[in-house]
């Protein structure tokens, strides 16, 4: 579920969704049209193409590409094509879904057509094609009024093996009943072989909601949406609220799917360099001619307008990582908008949006985050008509009346005084800024932009335009200066729907969701009879053996290990000085942009300051430097930068487990014209930084404190995944300090302290040792012409004394003497009804011999044992493992289990150890680790992982070379050697529920 007003700003402000594409092999930066945008322009409108009719043709210069609108003749599908010299060639079908109930209908169909279609009738040919493909993106989104599957590869055979497999789940799917219930919802014996077990609830799609719904972010945004737009779809949770799953039944499942996976209400979506006509031709053959038209009934009326505001409560549980245990309540005001097919609008709106809440110089920033009511804005939704909310969770109670009217306070404020003419001007920076910044997810990015609009019959193209909205936008006020504070008028204080939503934790709040669960389940029961029961059972064995079986995936599509390519393409760059510290320059087709980062060692720094450090990171640009006070430092950063942060950097040494670097990472980006203002306010964090405004501390404290404490329940893996390696490695351990629960815990401690001024004088103390350019080294990433220039002005930026020597390699530092790896359980209760699970192994680092082979063991264990036991059996969301920084680890994801998912590690060892594989399973495990390792990497992060690692092209090779080497032998050989029993030194961590079996198990530590 995502929101179309934030992802409108996001991707009007140039698709700031992924990373990057531009492979530099054609330099487009030079403002040519290239081969591909040429091809598509050569197109004319009512040209018939495979049975599509082409609409329109329109060259988008700003964004590179040419797009081409079609439409199919017979069934009137629509078809979008942007043309762009990128070699990361998506493809998107989306489907306007349109649940009226909570059964979570469309959300469940997308999971179980993805389980096996006619011409693929293998279980799960989804899950089988991430490994048996070269893919750099596979996946499905389920929207509150769309469904979308898009994939993205950068292999011309592997575009038509994928798309053939996703046009026959879209449009032929089987649809099974045993698919229906492992992916939706089943009764089900709790240990499915004995039938005296109590009956449960179990079911991918049930659990993941129930995992959704422990997010207090979440509960919040779905109520809001409800409660805003009730009358039509929006008034229902699309994703299924987990107690009204249980509601749906097969047949419900296949008449939605019959009536709305129709190619008539279906929107297509390619991108990239691969010609147009031959995905026209594939898509008419394999799908598109085998239906007639509809008239689908799927479009979503408009919400009737409210002609006075309304106001609701609704509860949730309270948090125990919340900053401030007494301030947990949240408030909002949402308004509905108006239409999102008007594309100005739109823009307008989104623009807005921004200048209101974004940032230290935003009204409402100023006006609820700064006087500490609150810690953070609340959330927004997207839908058909757009909606703005503004609002203050991590708040007081007795405040709920004071944030109400300080919210239409500043609303009149903002009529009176409109917004400065420099913020708007940073604004529009950014948007041309995001427009050169080149992702190499952008075709993905496109999709998503466009979704919304597109579902609801706007113009996906004008939305492309970005150029003429802001063109338009400056004559808009160029002819009004008044014109965005009537649309403030308009919206806000002259509109009468309003909805004031507050929301506050309730001590049984749990308690009372796992009462309701058991009540419907014994309501369910009681309905059953002896024979339905011995039905239940005889229907979960089944399901039991099916998941049990090696399957045959023969009848999929695959690429070859022989189609991966050989070798690396190589990464030029040179090395060099400037001021005496060493520089790495890389030359890339960065359009116009110069990327520039800097590492700071953290080697002098004393260890009881070692916790404080990202703190330091998230606030030194924030707090003012030089003359700036902290909003005209913000000011600065957004007329001139692209952005500037600090944030903590660890990395492994490539050969030798116990040796590490530790630093900061220094990282921003600008026009090429504002360089020598980056340069000056970088200069101006490392000689002036402020540390003397403890308010604006605490504010800044308040705000990440909240951000890590909600982060928990979406990322709850990554927490246990580092807590489980604390203890194996030296890293590991540094790791845990910065970004672990140790981490969130100690933020919790400083944001409850009454007095901060200890922490304002550890923050310089910080500085001296890190801000310094003794041990500092640089990379720059810009267009060959500016490489110069970028020198230049990095010579200016750091003076250091001639007569000092600067090493001019990685700050390594050697394990401390006292540190020894060892065995250790930690269990962290949370309120949470599903569990996070990891168990971590020390084994060997990157150019080690073994290390490729224990890389192809943890794909091809994920794909061909854990998958299975974890979460088609196991009915967790997610899980697997990984080799990654000397370490094997494993992990589930919204879990029910605990003991079971660390046996079902355990077994996956055993079954890797036994060779119970086939040759077929190794290649497609490699075919999986080649389109990691070959993913495409965007010009401004070229030369990134040899800066940050020191891995040379020459060590990739050499490790390219070894994992294409992998043999069933080295297989079993390494699961033995380092996973084996007697052979681990191993760390386990949990994330979840209160768990008896593991309080009474002196063996873990319980947090």
């Amino acid at each position: 579920m995502y929101n179309v007003m934030q992802q409108l700003m996001q991707a009007s402000n140039g698709l700031s969704l992924g990373k990057s594409s531009f492979q530099g092999h054609n330099p487009s930066w030079r403002f040519r049209s290239t081969p591909a945008t040429e091809r598509a322009l050569q197109y004319q409108a009512g040209q018939k193409i495979h049975g599509f009719t082409v609409k329109e043709v329109v060259d988008v210069p700003d964004l590179f590409l040419t797009a081409v609108k079609l439409t199919h003749d017979n069934t009137g599908a629509q078809y979008l094509h942007a043309a762009r010299d990128d070699k990361n060639n998506l493809f998107s079908v989306q489907l306007r879904t349109t649940p009226m109930d909570n059964t979570g209908v469309p959300h469940i169909l997308e999971h179980t057509v993805l389980c096996g279609s006619e011409k693929y009738p293998c279980r799960d040919p989804f899950f089988k094609m991430l490994n048996r493909s070269l893919s750099t993106f596979m996946n499905a989104f389920t929207a509150s009024d769309f469904t979308m599957y898009p994939f993205s590869t950068q292999n011309g055979k592997d575009f038509q093996n994928l798309l053939s497999v996703y046009l026959d789940a879209v449009f032929f799917p089987c649809l099974g009943e045993l698919d229906f219930r492992q992916e939706g919802w089943r009764l089900e014996n709790e240990n499915p072989t004995d039938p005296s077990s109590p009956l449960v609830f179990k079911g991918v799609v049930f659990n993941e909601m129930k995992g959704a719904f422990s997010d207090n972010e979440q509960v919040y945004a779905q109520h809001l949406q409800n409660k805003l737009y009730p009358d039509h779809t929006y008034g229902v949770v699309s994703g299924g609220e987990p107690l009204a799953i249980p509601d749906l039944s097969w047949e419900q499942l296949k008449h939605f799917h019959a009536t709305h996976y129709h190619p008539s209400n279906a929107r297509f979506f390619t991108y990239g360099d691969l010609p147009l006509e031959q995905h026209l031709k594939q898509i008419h053959e394999e799908a598109l001619s085998k239906f007639e038209r509809t008239e689908p009934d799927t479009a979503v009326p408009n919400q009737v307008h409210w002609d006075r505001p309304r106001e609701d409560h609704v509860t949730c549980s309270p948090d125990v990582m919340a900053p401030d245990a007494a301030k947990q309540n949240t408030l909002c005001m949402s308004y509905l908008l108006g239409d999102i097919t008007d594309t100005f609008e739109g823009f307008t709106l989104s623009l807005m949006s921004s200048l209101m809440i974004s940032g230290p110089n935003a009204p409402f920033y100023k006006a609820l985050i700064e006087p500490k009511i609150g810690t953070d804005f609340s959330s927004v939704v997207g839908t058909k008509e757009a909606s703005f909310s503004i609002g203050l969770q991590g708040m007081a109670e007795e405040d709920t009346e004071k944030v109400k009217q300080i919210i239409i306070q500043t609303f009149d404020e903002i009529i009176a005084n409109g917004f400065e003419e420099e913020r708007i001007e940073a604004l529009l920076h950014k948007i041309e800024i995001q427009m050169k910044h080149q992702s190499t997810s952008f075709g993905l990015s496109l999709a998503s932009y466009i979704a919304s609009c597109w579902n609801h019959d706007g113009d996906p193209v004008q939305l492309l335009k970005i150029c003429d909205s802001v063109t338009q936008f400056r004559q808009a006020l160029k002819d009004n200066p008044r014109f965005l504070q009537e649309k403030v008028v308009h919206y806000f204080k002259d509109n009468t729907h309003r909805l004031t939503l507050s929301m506050s934790p309730d001590e049984a709040y749990l308690e009372k969701q796992v009462k309701a669960e058991e009540e419907k389940l014994q309501k369910k029961i009681q309905a059953l009879s002896e024979s339905d029961k011995k039905d239940i059972y005889e229907k979960g064995l089944e399901l039991l053996s099916i998941q049990s079986q090696t399957q045959d995936a023969s009848c999929l599509p695959a690429l070859n290990v022989s189609d991966i390519e050989p070798t690396i393409a190589v990464t030029h760059v040179e090395m060099g000085t400037a001021g005496g510290v060493p520089v790495q320059y890389c030359e890339q087709p960065t359009n116009g942009m110069v990327y520039f980062r800097a590492m700071c060692s953290l080697n002098s720094l004393p260890e009881d300051l070692k916790l404080y450090v990202p703190l330091f990171c998230s606030v030194i640009t924030k707090m003012g430097c030089g003359g700036l006070d902290y909003r005209q430092q913000d000011q600065q950063m957004e007329l001139k930068t692209g952005g500037m942060s600090i944030s903590t950097s660890v990395n492994p040494d490539y050969s030798n487990m116990d040796m590490y670097e530790q630093g900061v990472l220094l990282s921003s980006s600008c026009l090429e014209r504002n360089l020598p203002d980056m340069f000056h306010l970088w200069s101006d964090i490392f000689n002036s930084p402020h540390f003397d405004d403890e308010e604006r501390l605490r504010v800044l404290v308040m705000m990440s404190a909240q951000e890590l404490a909600n982060g928990i329940s979406n990322s709850g893996h990554m927490y246990a995944m580092t807590r489980a390696a604390r203890n194996l490695t030296p890293t590991g351990e540094l790791q845990e300090t910065f970004g672990g629960m140790e981490q969130v815990k100690f933020m919790k401690r400083v944001a409850e302290m009454p007095d901060l001024t200890q922490v304002l004088r550890t923050l310089p103390r910080i500085k001296r040792h890190i801000l310094n350019p003794m041990n500092m080294r640089c990379a720059v990433n810009a267009t060959p012409q500016k490489m110069s220039n970028a020198a230049g002005q990095l010579d200016s930026l750091i003076i250091i004394p001639c007569d000092i020597l600067i090493r001019a390699h990685r700050n390594l530092v050697k394990r401390s003497p006292n540190f020894k790896p060892c065995q250790m359980k930690t269990f962290f209760p949370m309120p949470f009804p599903i569990n996070f699970v990891s168990e971590c192994i020390r084994t060997v680092p990157f150019t080690h011999e073994d290390c490729a082979s224990l890389n192809i063991l943890a794909r091809m264990m994920t794909s061909k044992y854990l998958h299975g036991e974890i979460r088609e059996k196991g009915g967790a969301y997610g899980g697997g493992a990984r080799m990654g920084g000397g370490l094997f680890t494993f992990y589930s994801y919204r879990d029910p289990n605990t003991v079971q998912t660390l046996s079902a590690f355990r077994k996956g060892v055993d079954w890797a150890i036994s060779g119970q594989f086939t040759q077929q399973d190794i290649n497609e495990a490699k075919l999986s680790v080649f389109s990691a390792v070959d993913s495409p990497v965007a010009p401004s992060d070229k030369g990134m992982g040899r800066f940050l690692s020191g891995i040379t092209d020459e060590l990739k090779q050499a490790h390219r070379e070894r994992l294409f080497a992998v043999t069933d032998k080295n297989i079993v050989d390494v699961a033995g050697r380092y996973l084996g029993i007697g052979q681990r030194t191993c760390g386990v961590a949990i994330l979840g529920p209160e768990n008896d079996i593991i309080k009474k198990d002196p063996s873990w530590v319980v947090k």
